[in-house]
């Protein structure tokens, strides 16, 4: 087997279209790494949202990052721990998504060089992990309500919608008195700004268990300011881009709970020690997607083991988003529950027929 590196472009149909406030896609595009070396095959994902809708970065520019940069800085380096992408990420050079896929490829690596898990190495044991059901926005309440009680009957933990302007008192209320004992909150990805206080004085009142990400993320006065107003505690997502960006806004009283994305920060590495930043501080985590396919889905897994990971986690059955994840066996909620499959312990199997069926390009680099 000769050493190469591999990108690999997938687009997985969505078995419904996702819709946020910001956009809609309703097919998944990642950019799969695979490393071979020394009879090694390795994996990790890079997992943008199509559009940029989500963030600047797009499947089209984390290909180019990995290609012109990312990749022959490795070559270059010719250092194959994890560790190289936390002092690439260092130097302020980012493309988050392609550092994040790239450094999933170097753990999966590193711990079958030797003989570990990505939970060795965390130091983390497996525990039944608790999954929260994500519905986004809806062209009716009737749509909202039928697709909340189509996934519910999973037994999903808790249940989160997508809001916008003008999409968030109405459907919240009807929502709330619906799904009455089941813990609810609302995701905004930034749609709203402090002209907006009056709106979430409003959904103050209908006892949620946060607020995901209000405001612009840098925003992070205007997110303390809301805090201060309001009792429903904010979490931030788009905020939490790095441990300095998360430490502003503990300092700044500016959220009561992070939500860590592997993708968004950069890596398993980075997400780790937000983790711990957080658990030093009294502030709790939970795990979330983008959603990604399978490879990245399991790391996220992996990480919402950590101890300060107390709120359901974002990833769901994969069937919940893909006709196929590109993993076997695919991720399975079970009463509201994700057991990591034993084929999954020691680190992500890929399924390599389903990735070759749904690639539509591929470049090898030889080291």
């Amino acid at each position: 087997m000769a050493n190469r590196i591999s990108l690999i472009h997938v687009v997985v149909p969505m078995t419904e279209a996702f819709r946020i406030s910001s956009g809609e896609v309703s097919a998944k595009e990642s950019i799969v790494i695979q490393i071979e070396r020394d009879g090694i095959m390795a994996f990790g994902e890079a997992s943008p949202m199509s559009g940029g809708f989500y963030s600047g970065e797009t499947p089209e520019s984390t290909w180019d990052f990995l290609l012109e940069y990312a990749i022959p800085a490795l070559m270059e380096r010719k250092d194959f721990r994890p560790g190289f992408v936390l002092e690439m990420l260092a130097t302020g050079i980012s493309e988050p998504f392609a550092w994040a896929g790239l450094e999933g490829a170097l753990w999966d690596l590193m711990v079958q060089e030797e003989s570990r898990s990505f939970t060795d190495v965390l130091g983390v044991d497996f525990h039944p992990i608790e999954s929260g059901l994500a519905v986004g926005i809806c062209s009716s309440i009737p749509e909202l309500l039928s697709a909340c009680r189509r996934y519910m009957a999973d037994g999903y933990k808790r249940l989160k919608i997508k809001i916008q302007p003008g999409w968030d008192i109405e459907p919240l209320r009807i929502v709330r008195e619906t799904f009455a004992g089941v813990p609810l909150m609302v995701d905004a990805n930034a749609a709203y700004g402090e002209e907006d206080f009056p709106i979430f004085d409003e959904i103050d009142k209908m006892g949620l268990i946060m607020v995901e990400q209000p405001f612009a993320k840098m925003n992070w006065d205007g997110l303390a300011k809301l805090q201060s107003r309001i009792c429903t505690p904010i979490c931030i997502d788009e905020s939490a881009y790095d441990e300095e960006a998360v430490r502003q806004c503990i300092d700044r009283q500016a959220c009561r709970i992070v939500n860590i994305k592997i993708q968004r920060v950069g890596g398993i590495g980075r997400a780790k020690r937000i983790h711990d930043l957080c658990m030093n501080r009294g502030i709790p985590n939970w795990v979330g997607t983008m959603p990604e396919l399978g490879i990245a889905a399991v790391h996220a897994l992996y990480l919402a083991l950590l101890p300060n990971c107390t709120y359901p986690t974002d990833v769901e059955a994969s069937s919940r988003w893909f006709v196929e994840d590109i993993i076997s066996p695919p991720i399975e909620v079970v009463a509201g529950i994700i057991n990591v499959s034993q084929e999954h312990r020691g680190r992500p199997n890929v399924n390599m027929d389903v990735l070759e069926h749904y690639t539509i390009r591929r470049r090898d680099i030889r080291m």
